[in-house]
Order: C-alpha cells, then structure tokens, then sequence
C-alpha cells in the first residue's frame, strides 16, 4: 500500500523538476541570442552599453561668441513739440477761438533699440525708426559696458536705416556678408542689444527672402526669418553660419505685440549701399524717371487689357512734366519690363528705378492697345521729380 502510494508522488516531483531545468536552459539560450557578448567583456557590462551621442543641432557657440562683441545698445532722446490739449476743445474754442493761449508743448521721448559696429573706427548701423529725426542725444552702450555719445551722420526713412558715428577706435566691427547669396531654409542668428540686457541671440531659418508689401518702409526688399526678433532688438546684426553680417533686423509681423516667428530684416546688400551714399553725401540719391503713378493690376483690368497675367504696373496718371511723359509714356500703358528685367508689380518697378544709375537711359518696354513697344526714358536724380 504504501509503494503504491508513494511511486506516482517520485514521478510527479521527477517532472516538475525536469521542467524547471529545461526552463532555465532555454532562457539562457535567449538572453545570449539578444546580446551577443564581447570577446572578454563582463556581462553586466555588455548590458549597460552607452548609446551614441544624439546631435541636437547646428553649434553656433564660436559664431555668437564673435559676433556678439560688434551689437551695442543704442537709445536716443527725441523732442517732440506738441500742441496744447485745449487747442481742438470746442468748448475752449468758444470763448477764445482758435487762439491757442498756453501754446506748443515740447515733450521728451526716448527710443532704445540695438546696432551693429560696422567699422573698427566707430560706425554703427541702426534703424531709423530707432534714432529718427532726433536733435536730441544719441548714447552708445558698448558691450564692454561702456556708454559713448554718438553723432547722428545721416537716415534713410525710405528703407529704415541710419548710420550713427561715435569717438572710439579699435572696436570689433561685424564683416559685411552678401545677402544676395541668401538661401531659403539657410541657417541665421538674429543678435540684439535690448534695453541694457547685454547682447541676446536667437536662431532661426531664412524663410523667405524679397519680401515686400509689409508697410515698415517706402523701399522695401526684407529678409524674413523665424529667429525671434522682439522689441528693442530692432537695428540689430542677421548673422549667417560663417559669422557676417547678412542683415539689419527691423521689425516683427505680429498681432499681440510679441514674436510670432515672423521677422524681417533689411537685406545687407541694401543696407551697405545706404551707408556708402550718407558717407558721401549725408543723404540716398536715387534714380527717377519723373512722376508717375502705377497701379497694381487685377484680373478684371488684365482681362480688359487683353492680357493672360497680372504681371506689369499700369500707370494710372502722371506729369505732364515728366520725363516718363516727354519720352513717351501715356496713362493706361502697362509697363512690363525695365531695361529688359521682367516688372511684376509696381513695387518691383519702384525698386528698380530707384537703382538705376542717375545719367543713364532706361529702356520701358509699355504693352499698348495689344502692341508692345519701347520707349527711352532718362534716368535723373529723385531732386528732379517734377
């Protein structure tokens, strides 16, 4: 009885033991198929193998490093002269007229912005929204801390630019980088001096380049980039990946007053030609063909005109006195072309009378009645305008 009783329990332990070594075997033989070991390595270190280095993203340390040292502070005193608070009051204007008794107001403003050292002689590139017209004073912020009056040399409101000259030498000065080389999707750096904050670097792509329409300027031709450009920033360095000066940070597109990733610059080929004409002559001489007004064309009018696009100005009216009108030029011609370079609105037109060399002659191509023709049209400078 007691055999019988005993025997099945012996077969029944044999089993569960025999399962337990097959067991074990085949997860070894797992584990040393999913980590092949190193001739000679630890197991516990063939486990704890460190992972490669993720890259992160372009290293704009050495670039920044340098280009920071050229961006200074700039903050200029305007004097604004205002009229009295009375001086539209009806009820003020009934007892006393128009005579205004307390007379104008002058009152003080200051504009803080950043700009770029472009000479080791102490030349400095800004915006001129930043410094403006003012007759007040003009204070430099280097970044070695040091605070220098600057000398207003001259502005261009018509592309937002203005060049300032302070009494130092040997400053670090930002080389001048071609813009027109500017690829979309290239990498930049938009570097500011804001409010006294010693220099600030943000980093974006290039996201368009031409663009125009934007009501920051007359003469408009911006850079627009992601890196964020907020207030106080403006007149700072646009910076490429070899460290040059591919811009002048001007203004934000924005509807809370912040960064929004849409920023602009003027291109730094626009900016170095506005600096070159105030060093020579304290103001921007441009070219002009008298005046004349341009419309941008829409379908309706391409389809009267018997045109397949909208690309072209119209001129809407004009001067008799001009020299577009003297040499041929009439209200209701669509000019299409200027010196053989295809116009696409008339802003584009704007831009490329205005670079057009004063005391050359420029070639219109007009599209009249369903005729193209050619005109000669003298190119004189914007003083003859009318």
């Amino acid at each position: 009885m007691l055999r019988r009783v005993f025997f099945p329990i012996v077969l029944v332990a044999a089993g569960f033991l025999g399962g337990l070594v097959m067991t074990g075997r085949m997860r070894t033989e797992t584990e040393s198929r999913a980590e092949p070991s190193r001739a000679g390595a630890p197991a516990a270190e063939q486990r704890t193998a460190p992972l490669p280095a993720v890259t992160a993203g372009p290293d704009f340390t050495r670039i920044a490093g340098q280009a920071v040292k050229g961006v200074a502070n700039i903050s200029s005193l305007h004097v604004v002269r205002t009229a009295s608070p009375f001086a539209n009051d009806p009820f003020f204007q009934y007892f006393f007229g128009d005579q205004d008794l307390f007379g104008p107001r002058d009152r003080r403003s200051l504009s803080l912005g950043s700009a770029v050292i472009i000479s080791s002689d102490g030349y400095l590139v800004t915006n001129n929204h930043v410094v403006g017209e003012t007759t007040g004073e003009i204070t430099t912020t280097l970044p070695d801390k040091r605070e220098v009056r600057g000398k207003l040399i001259g502005t261009d409101p018509m592309t937002d630019i203005a060049l300032v000259k302070i009494n130092v030498a040997g400053l670090p000065a930002v080389p001048w980088g071609d813009s027109s080389q500017l690829k979309v999707g290239e990498w930049v750096l938009a570097i500011g001096s804001p409010y006294q904050l010693n220099q600030t670097v943000t980093a974006g792509i290039v996201s368009a380049t031409g663009r125009t329409g934007l009501g920051f300027a007359d003469y408009e031709d911006f850079i627009q980039t992601d890196a964020a450009i907020n207030r106080g920033n403006s007149g700072g360095a646009l910076i490429n990946s070899r460290g040059e000066l591919v811009g002048i940070n001007t203004g934000i597109f924005s509807e809370s007053g912040g960064y929004q990733g849409i920023g602009f610059a003027v291109p730094s080929n626009l900016a170095r030609h506005i600096v070159d004409e105030l060093l020579k002559y304290g103001d921007v001489r441009r070219g002009s063909i008298g005046y004349i007004g341009v419309e941008k064309l829409t379908p309706e009018l391409a389809r009267e005109l018997g045109m397949n696009s909208t690309a072209g100005a119209l001129v809407a009216r004009m001067s008799r006195s001009s020299d577009a009108y003297r040499a041929g030029v009439q209200p209701g011609d669509v000019i299409v072309a200027f010196n053989g370079q295809p116009v696409g609105d008339p802003s584009q037109l704007s831009r490329m009378v205005m670079d057009a060399k004063i005391g050359t002659t420029a070639t219109l191509t007009l599209l009249r009645n369903g005729r193209t023709i050619d005109v000669q049209v003298p190119v004189v400078s914007t003083a003859r305008r009318r």
